[in-house]
């Protein structure tokens, strides 16, 4: 019988241990991958149902033109809309915006554009306004960070607007600060992307709201009483979810 080398004897032992060693190490890796992958899967975000007249909150804004007094200059304001809720054709219960005011930024390119203002204002002279404007002399957002209105009715209109679109008029109470005070609009409605985008404006003068116009330098600059104010939203007309 022919008789094996030690040497030859050994290297297979090796192999053979080396072998088993990379498949326990095999399963283990594929133990931990799918460990890893289960806790990946409870660790991802849920995704965002939306039900019919639910605002897609990313894209939905509130824009602002604050007019001037003497030397003062116009500014373009846009904030974001903490909560919404539209249910377009309602006569009544037809919804709920919450305005979150401390997200309000004054002379952005796009905010400038939107209102209708020309030029460009510094990074510097956007943050001198942007305090000014939220601090306590004027929206004091510390003590009231929300606004809010409350639709009751969202009908239809007889009209359609001048861009063709159909309208609906939206009535309701609006809450600034501490006073509520009636309101009602005309919006315009576009079906883009399987969304209602929905447009419209309203004025509001800042005294009926208990609020005083800045002013500084003596009154000798300063910005007007009225705001002209304009929601953008997307509004979920049938329900679905959305990454």
């Amino acid at each position: 019988m022919k008789r094996i080398s030690p040497n030859i004897a050994l290297a297979g032992c090796l192999a053979a241990t080396a072998i088993f060693c990379s498949t326990l190490i095999a399963q283990e890796a594929a133990k931990v991958a799918t460990a890893s992958s289960a806790q990946a899967a409870q660790n991802k975000p849920a995704q965002k149902e939306y039900h019919p007249g639910d605002f897609y909150l990313e894209s939905s804004h509130v824009y602002t033109l604050v007019g001037k007094t003497g030397l003062g200059h116009e500014h373009g304001v846009v904030g974001e809309i903490k909560s919404g809720e539209l249910h377009l054709g309602s006569a009544k219960d037809a919804g709920e915006i919450v305005f979150d005011m401390t997200s309000f930024v004054a002379d952005t390119d796009a905010a400038r554009k939107y209102v209708g203002l020309e030029g460009t204002s510094s990074a510097s002279t956007q943050q001198q306004v942007t305090d000014n404007m939220l601090g306590d002399q004027v929206l004091n957002v510390k003590k009231y960070p929300t606004a809010t209105f409350r639709v009751i009715s969202a009908e239809p209109y007889e009209k359609l607007s001048k861009r063709k679109l159909p309208q609906y008029l939206l009535k309701g109470e609006f809450t600034l600060q501490e006073t509520t005070r009636p309101l009602e609009f005309l919006v315009e409605v576009e079906m883009a992307k399987g969304w209602q985008h929905v447009r419209g404006g309203f004025r509001i003068k800042q005294t009926d709201y208990g609020m005083k116009p800045f002013t500084k330098a003596f009154g000798a600059i300063g910005v007007a009483d009225e705001l002209t104010i304009w929601g953008d939203a997307w509004v979920a007309p049938t329900s679905g979810s959305s990454n």
